[in-house]
């Protein structure tokens, strides 16, 4: 039997003890501290569930209903399976792509969230400016609480699309159209399913209003949460950007931004008055797609509206496939609900999306530490997508699509 080996000692090392040492200076502003050490979405959802109120926490992470719909959308990107070609050449990966005759850095697009400066004071101006620092385009809200004038002279040089509702009167419409023409916005985003407002349950059992109204259980909230209340006290107050100087309350707006009788013959109406790509949000079946595809539109967003609006709706993943069978070689495709990685876009764009649109995901960020949290949100995506290409042997998006994945049933 052979000795047992032993390891030859020696005196130890400084230079070599030295060398180990981590000599970057400690960050001691605690938020920025979390975030940088967040490795994941779901880190940056931990963190800003601490530094918001609950009433402003639960409006991201809700849904409608029992919350069917979003945590279908959520299970369908884990039955994901993905196809692999070894032996590629993958020491340089490109994950950019043209979307209306641009190029962006990733296939990633900032999806309309109304109400942004409530979940951060910041909001909105956040949002765009780290989409210009990546080459991303962001998409404001109607509900914005930045006006289209505001966001557009702060940060210039983002790409920018503007989401719309047709509303029940047209004239309110159209003057909500002249700001987004008026201040460089490229596309208008048209949302068609908001018939009605979904039933969002942690929002009515929250009391949720825009702005927060102060009542008893307030003073224990700003006790618990006290810098989110500073700041937002201590900013520009919270409202409808868009609708500033409209001699409306707001509970006139809600009653008129969604229009129940809108049917396809708006879509045509708004191609009359908007001089520019319109791509419609909110597709939820093969049928609608072909509709559309008949209109010369610039694309469509397969959506469930995260889950807020129908619960128990088509899943928007599930569809893909089917609506790029159907309409792909006639408009663009694009895809969003429940994109929480990097392998979640590269799901997406494998089953043929043209590229996503994330929401609660830069919400979290944006919510744990404003733009600082927007940015790693996308650090971590990009990291995770790039990932996912390097070990599947895809070096470009239009290589993803080449090699596919398949969506397994239950």
């Amino acid at each position: 039997m052979r000795d047992m080996i032993k390891s030859k000692r020696q005196l130890p090392s400084v230079k070599y003890f030295f060398s180990l040492i981590d000599w970057r200076f400690p960050t001691f502003n605690c938020s920025k501290r979390a975030t940088e050490q967040a490795l994941i979405i779901k880190d940056l959802a931990s963190i800003a569930r601490r530094c918001v109120p609950r009433v402003v926490y639960d409006y991201v992470e809700g849904s409608a209903g029992n919350e069917i719909s979003y945590a279908r959308s959520r299970s369908a990107f884990e039955r994901i399976e993905f196809n692999v070609e070894a032996l590629h050449n993958v020491s340089r990966i490109d994950p950019s792509l043209v979307i209306l005759d641009k190029k962006i850095d990733l296939p990633i697009i900032f999806a309309p969230t109304g109400y942004t400066r409530f979940m951060h004071h910041v909001g909105e101006l956040a949002v765009a400016a780290v989409a210009e620092n990546n080459n991303l385009i962001y998409t404001l809200s109607t509900m914005g609480t930045t006006s289209p004038k505001e966001l557009a002279d702060a940060v210039p040089s983002v790409r920018r699309w503007f989401q719309l509702y047709v509303m029940q009167n047209r004239q309110d419409s159209l003057s909500i159209i002249k700001q987004a023409q008026e201040n460089g916005y490229e596309a208008l985003v048209l949302t068609v399913d908001t018939a009605v407002s979904g039933l969002r349950l942690r929002d009515l059992r929250n009391g949720l209003t825009i702005p927060p109204r102060i009542r008893l259980s307030t003073i224990l909230a700003i006790a618990r949460k006290p810098r989110w209340w500073i700041n937002l006290l201590t900013t520009k107050p919270l409202e409808f950007a868009a609708f500033r100087g409209w001699d409306k309350s707001l509970v006139e707006l809600a009653a008129t931004i969604f229009d129940p009788s809108m049917t396809i013959e708006d879509v045509e109406w708004l191609q009359t008055v908007w001089d520019g790509p319109i791509i419609v949000k909110g597709i939820q079946s093969v049928k609608d797609a072909k509709k559309l595809s008949k209109l010369g539109i610039a694309g469509i967003i397969l959506s469930n509206h995260g889950g807020r609006q129908l619960d128990c709706g088509p899943v928007p993943l599930e569809i893909l496939a089917d609506v790029v069978d159907a309409v792909g070689k006639k408009m663009d495709v694009y895809i969003d609900g429940g994109i929480m990685s990097g392998q979640d876009v590269y799901a997406a764009i494998a089953l043929g999306a043209k590229a996503v649109l994330i929401g609660r995901a830069y919400l979290y960020g944006v919510m744990a530490d404003g733009q600082r949290g927007v940015e790693k949100v996308i650090d971590i995506l990009r990291g995770e997508l790039i990932n996912t290409m390097a070990l599947t042997g895809a070096r470009t998006v239009d290589e993803i699509r080449d090699l596919g994945a398949t969506l397994r049933r239950e």
